[in-house]
């Protein structure tokens, strides 16, 4: 039997049968976990599967179907192993806030590569704009807004709380199968009930010590939403690690770096130091954001034997 992963537990995984009988919790086969020794998570939500029925015994995953797209990141700052977010995607959408808590934009950047490194279209929505009352944080909004709109990705701004945007990101989810993802305490468990009423997940509280978000999800899911389309609610993340990128394809995956590094001097220009680099100089002139060009470094600065000078 052929089916669609819905629900990842860890322990469990949970399956909608293809012939429409009905979904069914799975076991996965020992095979799969020794084939995936450095991923967590060897089958993920978003995942089509054969699902092999052993009798008496719960059914097992025996086997993953050819995936179009995934996303991945680092299962830890100091770990080789990777975590598959969500498989199969139309999009995904990164909830980021900018106050309580504020997403940085290392994380903003770190999330937009991985998603154009693994070909999922990405879109941003900032969420609780109703927190921002000054004229500074509006000014700040859609500043951030601009900048990303302008390297070309989509940007919504809502709120959860009071329903602003909210049709915009409907409109934009509807028929499709979506990732939602961000730092815990950004509103995602809010937007879900917004979008899904009778998914009824739970919501959490930020710390007012750290003023960050304490995590409500502890597992991948897929929530089918009422007017076509799905998404795949996961965990909050306070990081997110990139792995196994080439030193040499970084820039690619910064739509705005890549297309003004061809007027490079050096074909094999890392955009650090070196002489006639096209990218530098657009960010000393303020052509290329330089929160971007930082994010872009930093991805650079994971692997130890990445040894440059920096710019700056």
């Amino acid at each position: 039997m052929k089916g669609l992963v819905i629900k990842n537990t860890g322990s469990w995984v949970t399956v909608r049968l293809e012939d429409g009988s009905g979904v069914v919790n799975c076991k996965m086969r020992g095979v799969l976990r020794l084939k995936g020794l450095r991923c967590t998570n060897p089958v993920a939500v978003g995942d089509i599967v054969q699902v092999e029925d052993k009798g008496g015994d719960a059914p097992v995953v025996g086997a993953i179907e050819p995936r179009k797209n995934y996303i991945i990141r680092r299962a830890s700052n100091l770990s080789k192993e990777f975590q598959i977010i969500a498989a199969n995607l139309d999009q995904a959408v990164l909830v980021a806030t900018l106050f309580n808590p504020e997403t940085s934009t290392t994380f903003i950047d770190r999330f937009l590569a991985t998603a154009e490194a693994y070909q999922v279209p990405a879109v941003l929505a900032f969420n609780k704009i109703d927190l921002l009352v000054t004229e500074e944080s509006r000014e700040y909004l859609n500043e951030m807004k601009a900048m990303y709109e302008r390297i070309g990705y989509p940007v919504i701004t809502m709120s959860a709380a009071t329903g602003e945007g909210a049709d915009q990101l409907r409109d934009l989810l509807k028929g499709k199968m979506s990732l939602l993802s961000g730092n815990s305490g950004v509103g995602k468990s809010s937007i879900i009930n917004l979008l899904v009423p009778d998914a009824n997940v739970r919501v959490g509280d930020v710390s007012h010590t750290h003023h960050k978000g304490m995590h409500t999800t502890t597992f991948s899911e897929l929530l089918d939403l009422p007017g076509g389309g799905a998404i795949i609610d996961t965990p909050g993340v306070k990081a997110f690690g990139t792995i196994d990128f080439e030193r040499a394809e970084v820039a690619h995956y910064f739509p705005e770096i890549f297309k003004i590094s061809a007027e490079c001097r050096f074909n094999n220009c890392t955009h650090t130091h070196e002489p006639g680099c096209a990218v530098l100089a657009a960010v000393e002139q303020g052509e290329i954001a330089y929160s971007r060009f930082v994010s872009y470094l930093s991805i650079l600065d994971e692997d130890p034997n990445n040894k440059y000078r920096k710019p700056f």
